[in-house]
């Protein structure tokens, strides 16, 4: 009887302790799920919040850029002064070159035209010093700045034999260092002028007359800075202006040994000039 019990007993508490662990997994399993659920939830929230936050970042770049084109289009935006279109951001390194220009000349200027050939001026005066003319060609080298144009006169006996147009080897060094001085401003335009004297072509030469001679050696000086110096072919004007702009009377030997002459004008190409402004 005891025994009979004894083992009812034991099966109820085998029973009842298997009852207990039935309901405590069910209730771990059901904290779990919902953990689960809640940490699924969480993860679909942080990427919503991510593509919500990198939607605003977009918006913000876009905002950023239109602000920036706004402000280039504003400050790019042309203005015309006295007939010269110029930007605000032209304006403002108009400013910077000013500032090292001779100030006494900048106080005369009336025009902003006057403005701008003061700095082409200065940048050339800058490179045009006395290393232009070596020595021993002093007697045959005249330098004149009449406000920003330089007028670079060169006599014959230095460029040219008699009665010819080709251009004498001497003198490559002159257009060497002539040309440097070229390519160092970009907003320039050089004129050669070919100068004769009044004496005529013989009859039969291969020179038609002291036209056709002026402008043959005007393009013989050209043709050398461009071939073998490298000076820029549009920066470059031929002109011939035979026997008619003398020096002096051409009447003696000396008279028309100064009117034989190469003369190089210097000019500001002011439309290069802004160009070059815009794309600094």
């Amino acid at each position: 009887m005891k025994k009979i019990i004894a083992l009812t007993l034991l099966s109820g508490f085998v029973v009842t302790t298997s009852c207990v662990s039935n309901k405590k997994y069910a209730e771990l399993e059901s904290q779990y799920n919902d953990t689960r659920s809640a940490l699924a939830k969480t993860q679909v929230e942080k990427e919503e919040i991510e593509a919500k936050y990198a939607k605003i970042e977009e918006r913000v770049a876009n905002y950023n850029a239109k602000i920036q084109s706004l402000t280039n289009s504003n400050n790019s935006k042309l203005q015309q002064f006295e007939n010269v279109v110029l930007s605000n951001d032209d304006k403002e390194k108009m400013k910077a070159a000013l500032k090292n220009v001779d100030q006494d000349e900048l106080a005369q200027a009336r025009t902003l035209e006057d403005s701008m050939n003061l700095i082409v001026s200065y940048n050339l005066k800058k490179n045009l010093d006395s290393s232009l003319v070596a020595e021993g060609e002093e007697d045959e080298i005249s330098i004149d700045i009449d406000e920003t144009v330089v007028m670079i006169t060169i006599s014959d006996k230095l460029l040219f034999k008699s009665g010819s147009y080709r251009v004498n080897p001497d003198a490559n060094s002159l257009l060497e260092r002539l040309a440097n001085v070229i390519n160092s401003e970009p907003a320039l335009e050089v004129m050669v002028e070919g100068h004769t004297d009044a004496q005529t072509v013989k009859k039969g030469s291969y020179i038609k007359d002291n036209w056709d001679l002026s402008v043959e050696r005007s393009t013989a000086v050209i043709r050398v800075l461009q071939d073998d110096y490298g000076v820029a072919p549009e920066k470059l004007i031929a002109a011939g202006r035979s026997s008619f702009h003398p020096l002096t009377e051409n009447e003696t030997k000396e008279g028309r040994a100064t009117n034989r002459r190469t003369r190089i004008v210097i000019l500001p190409n002011l439309d290069k000039f802004l160009a070059l402004l815009s794309a600094n």
